[in-house]
């Protein structure tokens, strides 16, 4: 576990230094853009190549969309304590999303003139539900629930498919319960430039949205313009500030429970009021790594990725929050300093609070979605929400009476601007 002291003169240059090892190398970037060439030159071809090369899987293009039946098939052999969860959870995230629907609304401006806002779905997105390293069920509620919430059209989900073409029952059984029909067994860089490009077989779409490795995320990034993006979530990452209050065998659990994605680009930050705090959550991790099933990947993780902070005041840990903007923050603290904290912490992705509420309640079933902005994205974007699968568009009415209250406004932009054909256009209606 590497440590850094706040007071430390050389703590900015270091810690930015760790936040600099979530950026992107040069070859991951090369070999992504070099996918999405091949996938916009040569379409279904180069994305059966992908999927053979990287996942194993000899599909052709008719095999690349899962049939109904294989839906309806996984669906009945899911145990029915999953299927319970899966309805538990779903419950949850529509109660919640539901309250962010954004409205229609109308007013009147200054000049008397009618203005307003209309929100409509996006006709066609993609969802990309990572499947590799673990098949994350719960990306396909955390997803497919707000975009149904938000009315679009067409829903379209990708995810890999093992060597055999299958994929997990959950995560199929998921998906026929929330009634998508349009799921291809496909993944990474190359489902990423189906979506944007299309093939013959899969029409584009809009907007991509869903977590990734560094490899999707990087590809998400690199399509953008050429179709939407929700955000960059990537590898996870997890941030906990924990005073004297703080459980260390709880705050050890949530530590590995993030590190335990194991791609080897997770982040892992530890910050606490002191040594002592540090050194027994230190000693927690080393005793259960011991107990969990996936511990060599986590290894890696904990290795290349564990950042510890010793602090003398948590306005220091709100400090480094801020900069860091993790993905997921658990405030192991009093209450009232987490009441202080969750106000001054303004880039989290989601802040969790008390000892009680372990990042993986929100991953699975709080009712947020769990798609959230990480390396350092957080500071200009926000956690997947219901208003991301829509499109606003402002409304303007001008009558006559209006029209007459606006053109002294426009003439005289007009004339700053030296645009005498926009104030002749406004003129021209007041005559």
């Amino acid at each position: 576990m590497r440590t850094l002291s706040y007071t430390s003169k050389a703590f900015t240059t270091e810690l930015a230094d760790f936040c600099r090892g979530a950026a992107v190398p040069a070859e991951i970037t090369d070999a992504v853009s070099g996918i999405l060439g091949d996938v916009r030159a040569r379409g279904d071809e180069a994305v059966a190549y992908y999927a053979a090369k990287f996942d194993g899987a000899k599909l052709r293009p008719r095999d690349f969309r899962v049939k109904s039946s294989e839906l309806s098939a996984a669906a009945k052999r899911l145990p029915a304590a999953q299927r319970r969860a899966l309805v538990a959870a779903h419950e949850n995230i529509v109660a919640f999303n539901r309250r962010g629907l954004p409205r229609d609304w109308t007013s009147t401006n200054r000049q008397g003139a009618v203005v307003g806002e209309k929100f409509d779905p996006i006709r066609r997105v993609g969802l990309y539900v990572p499947g590799g390293q673990v098949p994350l069920v719960s990306t396909v509620l955390m997803t497919v629930t707000l975009a149904r919430i938000a009315g679009c059209p067409e829903i379209a989900v990708f995810t890999p498919s093992n060597a055999s073409g299958r994929i997990a029952d959950g995560l199929l059984a998921a998906l026929q319960l929330l009634g998508v029909e349009e799921v291809y067994r496909l993944g990474g860089v190359q489902a990423v430039g189906a979506m944007a490009f299309g093939t013959a077989t899969i029409p584009a779409v809009d907007k991509v949205f869903g977590p990734g490795n560094a490899y999707v995320c990087e590809a998400k990034r690199q399509v953008f313009g050429t179709v939407g993006v929700d955000s960059l979530p990537g590898p996870s990452e997890v941030m906990i500030i924990a005073d004297e209050t703080a459980r260390a065998d709880f705050a050890a659990a949530d530590l590995l429970a993030q590190a335990e994605h194991g791609s080897g680009r997770e982040k892992i930050y530890l910050v606490a009021t002191s040594a002592k705090i540090l050194a027994a959550i230190a000693a927690e991790v080393e005793a259960q790594l011991k107990l969990i099933t996936r511990s060599e990947k986590t290894q890696r993780v904990l290795t290349d990725g564990f950042l510890a902070v010793e602090v003398q005041t948590l306005a220091q840990a709100a400090a480094i929050a801020n900069y860091v903007a993790p993905e997921h923050l658990e405030l192991l603290v009093k209450d009232s300093a987490a009441r202080k904290l969750t106000k001054a912490i303004t880039t989290a992705g989601a802040i969790m609070l008390g000892n009680l509420t372990p990042t993986a309640l929100g991953d699975f079933t709080a009712g947020p979605s769990h798609v959230l902005p990480t390396g350092r994205a957080g500071r200009f974007f926000s956690g997947l929400r219901v208003a991301d699968f829509m499109r606003r568009t402002s409304i303007v009415q001008y009558g006559r009476a209006s029209v007459r209250r606006g053109e002294p406004v426009v003439a005289a932009f007009a004339a700053m601007e030296q645009l005498d054909a926009h104030g002749r256009s406004v003129k021209i209606r007041t005559l």
